[in-house]
Parts: C-alpha cells; sequence; structure tokens
C-alpha cells in the first residue's frame, strides 16, 4: 500500500496559518515569509503547495467561504417543521457567524471581487448556492403547508440579501443593546417575508 499524500493536509495547515496571520495584520500585508515565519517552516515550502500569493488568496477565499456556508446549514433531507423553520431563522440572525469567520477578512476578501474576476466569480456561486438551499427550504415548507408562499425564487432571494446585508451593517455596531434591537428587527422583517407572525 502506498503512503499517502500529505499534500491536502498541508495545504489546509498552511491555509489555516495565512487565515490566522491575515486575521491580524491584515489581507494585503500578509506576506508568504509571514506565514512561513508563524508557522516555523522555509518559504520555500509553501511555495512548494502553492505558487504565489495569488493561489494562496484563492485558497483563503474557498476556506472562508466554506465556512460562511455553515450559516446556511438546511437540512433538506427531512421534513420541515415549523421549529426547523425558525431555528433556521434564528441561526442566519445569531452571532454564531462570528465564530466561524472573521467580519473584517470577510470583507477584505470580498472587497477583491471588484478587481478579481475569479474571486467575483467565487462569491457569486456561494451567494447563488445559498439563495438555492434557501429556495429550496422554502418549498419543502411550503409543500408542507408550513408556509404559504407564492413566489418561492423571489422571497429567497429577498431573504439572502435581508440576511447579508445585516451582516455587513450589524458588523459596524459597536453597542451590543444597539447592535441586538437591530437584529431583531431584522429577524421580524425575515418572519414577516416569510409570512410568520
Amino acid at each position: 500500500m502506498g503512503r499517502k499524500s500529505l499534500k491536502e493536509p498541508r495545504q489546509k495547515e498552511i491555509i489555516k496559518a495565512f487565515y490566522k496571520v491575515a486575521k491580524k495584520e491584515g489581507l494585503e500585508e500578509t506576506s508568504i515569509a509571514k506565514i512561513a515565519e508563524v508557522m516555523n517552516v522555509n518559504p520555500s515550502l509553501i511555495v512548494h503547495y502553492f505558487k504565489n500569493k495569488q493561489e494562496l488568496v484563492y485558497a483563503l477565499v474557498t476556506y472562508i467561504l466554506d465556512k460562511y456556508m455553515l450559516i446556511y446549514n438546511v437540512d433538506n433531507t427531512n421534513t420541515p417543521t415549523l421549529q426547523d423553520l425558525k431555528k433556521l431563522i434564528d441561526n442566519l440572525f445569531s452571532k454564531k457567524w462570528n465564530n466561524l469567520f472573521d467580519d473584517g477578512l470577510f470583507y477584505s476578501c470580498y472587497a477583491l471581487s471588484f478587481r478579481d474576476k475569479k474571486v467575483r466569480q467565487m462569491y457569486y456561486n456561494i451567494g447563488s448556492t445559498l439563495r438555492s438551499k434557501l429556495a429550496a427550504f422554502i418549498e419543502l415548507c411550503t409543500a408542507e403547508k408550513i408556509l404559504s408562499v407564492k413566489n418561492i425564487e423571489e422571497v429567497a432571494d429577498k431573504l439572502f440579501v435581508l440576511v447579508d446585508g445585516s451582516y455587513f451593517y450589524v458588523s459596524i455596531i459597536p453597542e451590543r443593546k444597539e447592535y441586538e434591537k437591530i437584529i431583531e428587527r431584522h429577524k421580524a422583517a425575515a418572519y414577516n417575508l416569510l409570512g410568520i407572525s
């Protein structure tokens, strides 16, 4: 039996170190040398797995977007209940996402989408996937008579925009009470959009 490749675990280790350094120093200020220093390895090891910083950035964006997907963790295999729907809305508007990824780094990567077509496509793909997941879940809830949604795609799109806009907006709110008040308002708007009291 052959030896197992170290490529994938090593790449993940490098990406996590890149995330850690970029979170502290900023995306633009992070270099292969700084990542190597944190990992206590020679920079050539990083270049062995990623040709340049651009490849590393693409891997980092993928890493962050994979974490972002977890917010929209919807189980479309079971028959949904009203409780499942409410749990999803609560998760979408909770602070749990703060534990998944750093806001500053997420938006630094997002800013790259205005200059880099590949990053733009990555963000577009994740947005489309998330809206599709929401639409599929709303459709299941409608089929089970939990919801009475006529234009499922439109409602899923508006819900996605509400959640995404809410994340951006509350990420700059310094006061916890104000933050919680805004989140509750946005959550109520999501319930209203779905026709739930």
